[in-house]
C-alpha cells in the first residue's frame, strides 16, 4: 500500500490539473491541527506566483473539484489560501479494511527494492560486550528489520574486530603466563599439535590486564605489536590460538546478542577482508592515489569545499601494518564482490564520523564501488547517565552489557512479584521481555544521532512514552479478546469520535514508516506506536466494547481492537521488542 498522503496527493494533483494548474502543486501533508482538518495542501501559495492569481481563488477552484470526489467530508479553503481536507467515514473505513487485509500491515513497499548491507555491532573478540555496544546493536537491528519490512533485501554484518592489536595483546599475555604451550613454539604443527581450550572468563580477564600492562611496559607493548604482525603474517601457532580465541569469543557474543534479540546474517571480521588488502593496494597504486609520507602510505582525500583541514587517510603504517582504514576499505571491496549492494550503511558512534568521511572519499576516488552505490555513515549519540556523562557503573567503570541485561531483568522481576496475572513459571521470561522493551524503546524513541539519558525508572514506567506502556496496551487488547471469546468481529462502520481518531492513526502508519525509512531513523516507528496506543486507550475508555449491546457496533469495535493490536505488534517487531500475553 502507498502512504495515505501519497494517495491523496495523486487525487489533489489531478484536481489541480483539471483546473488548469500544475499538478505538482497538489502535495498533501498530515495536519497538525486535527480540530481543523485531517490533511492539508498549501500548493495554492506557490501557484499564486506562477499564475498571478490570489491563492484563495486557486484553492477554491481545486476545492470545488475535490468536493465531487466523494471521499471528503470537508474540502474547505481558509484564507489566505490553505486547502483543508477531511476524509469521510466511508473512505476511512475502506482504507482501514485495506490495511487489515494487507500482508504488509500497511507498510509501503519499495517501488524499486534494493540490496542493503548494514554494518552494525562492531564488537572486538577477546573483549566482553559493554554498554557502549548497546546502541549500535539495537539501532542496527531496528534499521535492518525496517528496511526488510519495506521490501528490500538486507544483510546484517557484525564486522568483528578480530585481526588487530587486541589479539596481539592477548597472545603476548598468554605467552607470558603459559610459555610452555605448544602454540608458542617455532615448530608448531597444526596437523599434530593443539591449543588448550580457553574460556570467556579467562579472555575477559586477560585483555584488560594486557591492555593496562602495555601502557606501563614498553617491552610488553613491543611484544604485543610483534605478536600482531606475526599473526597477520600467518605464524601457525598464533593462527591456531587465534582460532580458539575466535571460537570462544563468538559463542559468548552470540549468547549476549541473543538476549537482546539481535541477530546477524554474517559474522565477518577484519580478518575476512585481509585477503583483499593486496588488491586494494594495487588499485591505489595503479590509480596513482597512494604515496609515501613519513614512511607511511597515504591517500589524499581533502576537497576544495572542506571548511576544516582534512588529513590524508593512512592505508599502511610505517611498520607495514594495516589499520582500521585499510580493513574498512578492503571490506568495501569484499562487500561489492559478495553482495553488489545498492547501499552500505554504517551504524557507528558519531565520534567516528571523520574516519568514515576519509574512508568513503578514498573508496570513491579508488572506484571501489559504482558511483551510484550509497555509502552512508549513520552515527549515533551517547547513552549518558543522569549526570549527563557517558553511563558508568557505580564505581565509575564501564558496565558490561550482560550486567545491564541482568539489572533490567531484576528490576522487571521486582515489578512482576506482586502481579496476579503472570504465572510463577513465566516470570523470568516476562521479566526479560519487559526489561528489553524498556531499554530498547527508551533508546530508540530518541533520534539515533542524539545523546540521551538512561533512566531505568522512567523507562520501566507503565505510563508515558515507554516500551512497558506499549506492552501493557497489547496485553489489554489480549484481555478484551479473551473476554469476547467467539464473538463476531468485523469492521462495518464508524460510530464514535474516538473510534475515528484511532482509525486515522492506523491510516497514517504508512507515512510513519516512510519517514523512518527515508531518514534511517527508527524513532518515527516508536512515536507512531505510542500514538496508536494513546488513541486506543482513549477509544477503550470511551466505549464499553465487551458490554456493548448493539451487535454491529460490538463486532466493529472488536475488529478495530484486533487490528490495532496487529499494527502495534508489527511496530514492536520491527523495533526488536517481544510482547507478553498479559501483565
Amino acid at each position: 500500500m502507498q502512504p495515505v498522503t501519497k494517495i491523496l496527493t495523486d487525487i489533489v494533483s489531478a484536481a489541480f490539473e483539471k483546473c488548469g494548474y500544475d499538478g505538482k502543486l497538489g502535495a498533501v501533508t498530515a495536519s497538525d491541527r486535527l480540530d481543523l482538518c485531517q490533511f492539508q495542501c498549501n500548493g495554492a501559495f506557490t501557484g499564486a506566483k506562477q499564475y498571478k492569481k490570489a491563492p484563495f481563488m486557486i484553492a477554491e477552484d481545486v476545492a470545488a473539484v475535490l468536493r465531487e470526489e466523494g471521499i471528503f467530508s470537508a474540502a474547505e479553503v481558509v484564507k489566505p489560501g490553505f486547502l483543508n481536507l477531511t476524509l469521510n467515514d466511508e473512505y476511512m473505513l475502506k482504507i482501514v479494511k485495506e490495511i487489515e487485509n494487507d500482508e504488509f500491515c500497511g507498510i509501503p513497499q519499495a517501488e524499486k527494492p534494493q540490496t542493503i548491507v548494514i554494518d552494525y555491532g562492531g564488537p572486538n573478540v577477546a573483549k566482553p560486550l559493554h554498554i557502549g555496544h548497546l546502541r549500535s546493536a539495537i539501532i542496527g537491528e531496528a534499521l535492518k528489520r525496517l528496511a526488510r519490512a519495506c521490501g528490500n533485501t538486507v544483510y546484517g554484518d557484525v564486522h568483528l574486530g578480530d585481526w588487530g592489536l587486541q589479539i596481539g595483546l592477548v597472545i603476548a599475555e598468554l605467552n607470558e603466563r603459559y610459555p610452555d604451550w605448544k602454540c608458542f613454539e617455532e615448530g608448531f604443527d597444526p596437523e599434530k599439535d593443539s591449543v588448550p581450550e580457553l574460556s570467556p572468563e579467562l579472555l575477559c580477564e586477560v585483555y584488560p590486564f594486557a591492555s593496562k600492562k602495555s601502557k606501563e611496559n614498553e617491552d610488553f607493548k613491543a611484544k604485543a605489536h610483534t605478536a600482531t604482525f606475526e599473526l597477520q603474517s600467518g605464524r601457525p601457532g598464533y593462527i591456531a590460538l587465534w582460532k580458539e580465541i575466535l571460537r570462544v569469543s563468538i559463542a559468548d557474543l552470540k549468547s549476549n546478542y541473543s538476549k537482546l534479540d539481535v541477530d546477524f546474517d554474517y559474522w565477518y571480521g577484519e580478518s575476512d577482508a585481509d585477503k583483499y588488502i593486496p588488491q586494494l593496494m594495487k588499485i591505489l597504486e595503479d590509480k596513482k592515489l597512494s604515496y609515501e609520507s613519513n614512511g607511511a602510505l597515504v591517500v589524499d582525500v581533502a576537497e576544495e569545499s572542506d571548511k576544516a583541514p582534512m588529513p590524508p587517510v593512512i592505508v599502511r603504517k610505517s611498520d607495514n601494518s594495516s589499520i582500521y582504514a585499510t580493513t574498512d576499505l578492503a571490506t568495501i571491496i569484499q562487500r561489492e564482490k559478495d553482495f553488489k549492494p545498492n547501499k552500505i550503511w554504517y551504524v557507528v558512534d558519531k565520534r567516528q564520523e571523520l574516519h568514515f568521511t576519509q574512508v568513503f572519499r578514498c573508496a570513491r576516488r579508488a572506484e571501489l564501488v559504482p558511483a551510484e552505490t550509497e555509502l552512508e555513515f549513520l552515527g549515533f549519540g551517547t547513552m549518558n547517565g543522569k549526570d549527563g556523562k557517558p553511563y558508568k557503573t557505580r564505581d565509575g567503570g564501564v558496565m558490561r552489557l550482560s550486567d545491564l541485561i541482568e539489572t533490567v531483568t531484576d528490576a522487571s522481576l521486582e515489578r512482576l512479584a506482586s502481579s496476579a496475572f503472570v504465572a510463577e513459571e513465566d516470570r523470568e521470561d516476562y521479566a526479560r521481555k519487559l526489561g528489553m522493551a524498556a531499554v530498547k524503546f527508551g533508546d530508540l524513541i530518541n533520534h539515533r544521532s542524539k545523546d540521551y539519558i538512561f533512566d531505568l525508572d522512567k523507562f520501566m514506567s507503565a505510563e508515558g512514552k515507554t516500551g512497558i506502556y506499549l506492552l501493557y496496551t497489547v496485553s489489554r487488547i489480549n484481555s478484551i479478546m479473551k473476554k469476547a471469546g467467539d464473538a463476531k468481529s468485523e469492521l462495518n462502520g464508524i460510530y464514535t469520535e474516538a473510534e475515528r481518531e484511532l482509525m486515522l492513526k492506523i491510516i497514517m502508519t504508512g507515512n510513519a514508516f516512510s519517514y523512518a525509512m527515508d531518514e534511517k531513523a527508527p524513532n518515527y516507528v516508536c512515536e507512531n506506536a505510542y500514538q496508536l496506543a494513546v488513541s486506543f486507550s482513549k477509544f477503550y475508555h470511551e466505549n464499553n466494547i465487551i458490554g456493548e449491546q448493539d451487535e454491529a457496533k460490538k463486532a466493529s469495535w472488536l475488529a478495530l481492537a484486533k487490528l490495532t493490536r496487529k499494527v502495534i505488534v508489527k511496530h514492536l517487531d520491527i523495533l526488536g521488542i517481544d510482547t507478553v500475553e498479559n501483565m
